[in-house]
């Protein structure tokens, strides 16, 4: 039940074509057991970082806000996008009323557009503090800021088409799926092309953009700084103040080699699905019910997976809060291990390294 489709085993769009069309078994067997690990990993990854977020809610930095919108958004993908499917392929056909069925279509595009346009105004916050330090925007509460809301804002109303076209449809008598309705021959092909460039194309060349212009800024500002010290060498130390400006650009540089990570791992996971959708709209002879154009839909989620892990790795801190978390045994935790409060102020240090004050 992916966004642009009807079931990933039925990709096609038209019910004449799959209304007596069987699905392979084997496959679907095969998809249940890949989103039922995407689904349980997503939830408890992103579920455990938001917890721990939220606990800190009144210390929200700017960086880490962006954190906590990206898990809300990788939850909606998980809840909304990768449960449908999961449960599709269990049952074989939708089961809920023409409501449920346009809400589920919409939230599904919902969390990919939140997901891609955090990252970008995520990008677009480090270019400006990399790139132009004396342009801030200092709020009294970070969680509220501007980008947030735009970025939130961009993702309902780009959402709402899916409320149109999908509905419930009768494809046989007694049998009912949630299909998409697009105007003859041409408007599956506009739709998709457009999606792909709103929610894909386009949000990543802004990144690369952006992401080029941090580099080239933060190596003029190392080589800068790097023939500063040298002569500040020769004639007397370095001041107390200037070592704290170079902490502040050594956590901001951190926090763009975390972005850039995130945006590859973006990349990575959600090409392989926009060039499959590209690719089933625009050749007519492609193969859309094999399994690797199947395994590539799938795979998409694991985006969602990725980005805490992406954050934690990060902290440096990753592998002893995860090991604290599993010797925990019937509520009590061994000698060796720090008690509930200590691992969660663990993983709360761990995501401090990540913020910055502005």
């Amino acid at each position: 039940m992916f966004p642009f489709t009807s079931n990933a085993t039925n990709f096609s769009l038209t019910p004449e074509t799959n209304a007596d069309n069987p699905r392979d078994e084997s496959l679907a067997r095969v998809e249940i057991a890949v989103l039922s690990t995407i689904f349980l990993c997503a939830a408890a990854l992103n579920f455990g970082l938001l917890l721990v977020l939220w606990r800190r809610r009144k210390q929200m930095s700017r960086m880490r806000v962006f954190v906590f919108h990206l898990c809300l958004a990788d939850l909606v993908v998980t809840f909304f996008q990768v449960c449908p499917q999961l449960i599709w392929d269990i049952t074989d056909r939708f089961s809920g009323p023409d409501v449920l069925c346009r809400l589920v279509k919409y939230l599904q595009v919902v969390g990919m557009f939140a997901s891609t346009y955090m990252i970008v105004v995520m990008t677009i916050d480090r270019y400006q503090a990399i790139c132009n330090p004396m342009v801030t925007f200092q709020r009294r509460r970070a969680r509220w800021n501007i980008p947030v809301c735009i970025a939130w804002g961009i993702s309902f109303v780009g959402s709402l088409p899916q409320i149109f076209i999908f509905s419930k449809v009768e494809i046989a008598p007694g049998v009912f799926e949630c299909w998409a309705n697009f105007i003859q021959p041409w408007g599956l092909k506009t739709y998709i092309t457009w999606t792909t460039l709103v929610i894909f194309v386009l949000p990543i060349l802004t990144v690369i953009v952006c992401q080029v212009r941090i580099c080239r800024a933060i190596q003029i500002n190392l080589h800068m700084k790097t023939r500063q010290d040298g002569e500040d060498a020769i004639k007397q130390p370095l001041p107390s103040r200037a070592s704290s400006v170079a902490g502040v650009s050594k956590a901001r540089i951190k926090t763009v080699k975390m972005t850039i990570v995130i945006v590859l791992a973006y990349i990575i996971c959600w090409s392989p699905f926009f060039t499959v959708q590209m690719w089933s709209v625009w050749d007519e002879d492609a193969p859309t019910e094999s399994a690797v154009f199947t395994i590539l839909m799938l795979l998409s989620s694991l985006n969602s997976c990725a980005n805490p892990c992406i954050y934690l790795l990060f902290s440096g801190k990753f592998p002893k809060s995860i090991m604290a978390l599993l010797c925990m045994e019937d509520g009590r935790v061994k000698d060796s291990i720090p008690d509930e409060a200590t691992v969660v102020s663990s993983l709360y240090m761990s995501l401090k390294s990540l913020s910055e004050t502005r």
